[in-house]
């Protein structure tokens, strides 16, 4: 079991926003994309810092975040003499946020409080010490992990949350599922991480839905926004496996967001799995815990949380598969190795209880097309 650093002050529900105010003259920086700074959230975010703070805005954040774009935000981090980052937006904004407190250990040895603020709930980032971050040449994406990068204050105020698009609802709560899922059958799991996957996959169950079918529903925004986090603090622990090894280079090579490409691979990585009966006696146990079945066979169990993501990726208009997201067979071809190649060296595969090999790597590939 990995340490439990308990770093992170966690500031939640309405109002969240507030905490800002404490700062005083301070230097901040904050890391966002060209989308969120023109919003309204970003003047809720700075009508919530005191106006003794500098506060410099790097709004150049793209999907995947990439060694350039982290370049260029480190560069402005050093020019301006940072006290204080935000990473403010979705999993990508964060990533980037953490990519320059990884870096900047490299060159400076100047300490920077770090401060997460979501505007998605999926990717559970202001909890976790890691990023994933795209290097473009090589087109493959890599995931640093340091506790350096684990943010000092996380946000989640729901304000941020209620009016996203349902693309982005169906696909940041699949994510959200599937961090649980893999957190509960990861290498490094223990009865902590559990509880907290367990909980998170409850809400998932009672709420995911809900927030994708009602903007007006601030319960649900809620609790999908903690579902988040406590998912993010369970693999934190546990670790991650298979699905986000292969979803992590399926999403580089072809362009595919994240939580859409790991809820297209969920039930075909726990066929995979539950080959294995030990870990198909834990997928069984979670589908009960969460509350999809009370099947007492093992296998209809699974079976049912199969069915159970299935349909609710359905009434939630999600693709099912890679040729349902535009990618031709002729693409397919011509990027499967490399995935699987990358796929099998991803950080995530480190905590994996099952092994696997490259060519049932690209059995999967293709059973998803």
């Amino acid at each position: 079991m990995k340490d439990l650093i308990n770093k992170t002050e966690i500031v939640f529900q309405g109002k969240a926003l507030s905490k800002l105010k404490e700062i005083e003259e301070k230097r901040i920086l904050i890391i966002t994309d060209s989308f969120i700074a023109k919003s309204v959230l970003m003047n809720k975010v700075l009508r919530s810092i005191n106006a003794s703070n500098k506060v410099v805005i790097y709004d150049k954040v793209l999907p995947d975040p990439s060694l350039e774009i982290i370049g260029q935000a480190l560069s402005l981090y050093i020019k301006e003499d940072i006290d204080i980052i935000i990473g403010f937006g979705g999993g990508s904004s964060i990533d980037s946020a953490k990519g320059v407190i990884y870096f900047a250990k490299e060159v400076t040895n100047k300490d920077v409080y770090f401060i997460a603020i979501p505007t998605t709930s999926g990717t559970g980032s202001e909890v976790t010490s890691v990023s994933v971050i795209k290097d473009n040449d090589t087109q493959v994406k890599h995931l640093l992990q340091s506790y350096d990068m684990l943010p000092d204050l996380a946000i989640l105020d729901t304000c941020l949350v209620k009016e996203l698009p349902k693309k982005i609802i169906a696909n940041t709560g699949i994510d959200v599922l599937t961090h649980a899922i893999e957190a509960y059958v990861g290498k490094n799991r223990s009865s902590y991480s559990d509880a907290l996957a367990e909980k998170a996959g409850e809400l998932v169950v009672k709420y995911l839905y809900r927030s994708y079918r009602n903007m007006n529903d601030i319960e649900s925004k809620e609790e999908m926004h903690l579902a988040s986090m406590m998912a993010g603090m369970a693999f934190e622990m546990a670790g991650l496996g298979i699905n986000h090894a292969i979803a992590h280079q399926i999403g580089a090579k072809l362009r595919i967001p994240h939580g859409l490409c790991n809820g297209i691979l969920l039930t075909s990585v726990i066929g995979f799995n539950s080959k294995v009966e030990a870990m198909k006696k834990r997928y069984a146990n979670y589908a009960r815990k969460i509350g999809v079945t009370t099947a007492k066979d093992d296998t209809e169990a699974v079976n049912n949380l199969n069915k159970f993501i299935e349909v609710l990726q359905a009434i939630m208009d999600m693709p099912k598969s890679l040729s349902e997201c535009n990618v031709s067979r002729e693409k397919l071809l011509e990027t499967k190795n490399q995935i699987a190649e990358n796929a099998l060296k991803d950080n995530c595969m480190k905590t994996s209880v099952n092994s696997i090999s490259i060519d049932e790597i690209k059995e999967i590939i293709e059973k998803i097309y």
